[in-house]
């Protein structure tokens, strides 16, 4: 595969401002993308990488923005902004995600009952992993239209991850995201919008894995990029609905071959296999 172009566009990601976040955003820049990253808590993390950005030559322009993806404020602030200054908003990353460090720091060897989950931190990953990226998709989503182009990527990770005693609702939420994609991608046929999810493949070095795990053993989040630049492009276009595995990605192969249950934006997609 050639490199990929992306000047001229301009791209949210949200949760940018470490681990897989910051991979895609440091990636998207590269690419010649504008890039707004948000971060929920601290401006300090996000500073960072917009710093990194602005060292990048000939990457696009990089804002930062604290917002969290629960607060439906906090999202159409974010996303008018970023229409306010570019013009406009082609690709929105989906990758502010809470994990199951909120449930326990032991979950990896002690795994917590669902019944033993606090409710309240139930409420918080299901609100962020969930509703979050429904708030900023929402968002989004009539500029793409009134511009017949656009690209939301929802990051995911493995099914059996998903179904693994003690990943409540970590998990669960993940699901309802695949789920969300398929058929927001099922909405939008036809429209110049895709919708399409990514994953790691495995665990990956960030801040979601405790600090006692052996980081040699984890994936690195650069491994994000390659797949995130070309389902933002212009070649993907053909494309919605699928999940892609960047550990599975392989530059010399044709894209589409990657992603699984993929289905065509001209029409005629049916449910869900």
């Amino acid at each position: 595969m050639a490199s990929v172009e992306l000047s001229g566009k301009t791209a949210i990601v949200t949760g940018g401002g470490r681990g897989l976040g910051r991979a895609m955003a440091l990636g998207l820049l590269r690419a010649g993308a504008n890039v707004v990253i948000t971060a929920a808590r601290t401006l300090q993390e996000i500073e960072t990488v917009a710093n990194e950005g602005a060292k990048i030559q000939e990457a696009g322009t990089v804002r930062k923005f604290v917002a969290d993806v629960t607060s439906e404020e906090d999202c159409r602030f974010v996303v008018s902004q970023t229409i306010r200054e570019f013009g406009s908003v082609h690709i929105l990353v989906n990758n502010a995600g809470r994990g199951m460090r909120f449930v326990s720091e032991k979950f990896f060897d002690t795994p917590t009952k669902f019944w033993q989950t606090d409710s309240a931190v139930w409420r918080t990953i299901v609100d962020t992993n969930v509703n979050g990226p429904f708030l900023m998709a929402r968002q989004v989503v009539p500029q793409m239209l009134k511009q017949s182009w656009g690209r939301i990527i929802n990051i995911s990770m493995n099914h059996e991850t998903m179904r693994r005693a003690g990943f409540s609702p970590y998990g669960p939420s993940k699901a309802a995201l695949e789920s969300e994609t398929i058929i927001w991608a099922q909405d939008l046929a036809g429209t110049g919008v895709t919708v399409n999810s990514l994953l790691p493949g495995g665990a990956t070095d960030t801040g979601m894995v405790p600090p006692d795990i052996a980081r040699e053993r984890l994936l690195d989040p650069s491994i994000m990029a390659p797949p995130l630049l070309w389902l933002a492009s212009e070649s993907a276009g053909g494309v919605t609905g699928a999940r892609f595995v960047a550990r599975l990605w392989e530059s010399s192969r044709p894209p589409e071959q990657a992603g699984e249950n993929a289905r065509s934006v001209a029409g005629g997609m049916g449910p869900a296999p």
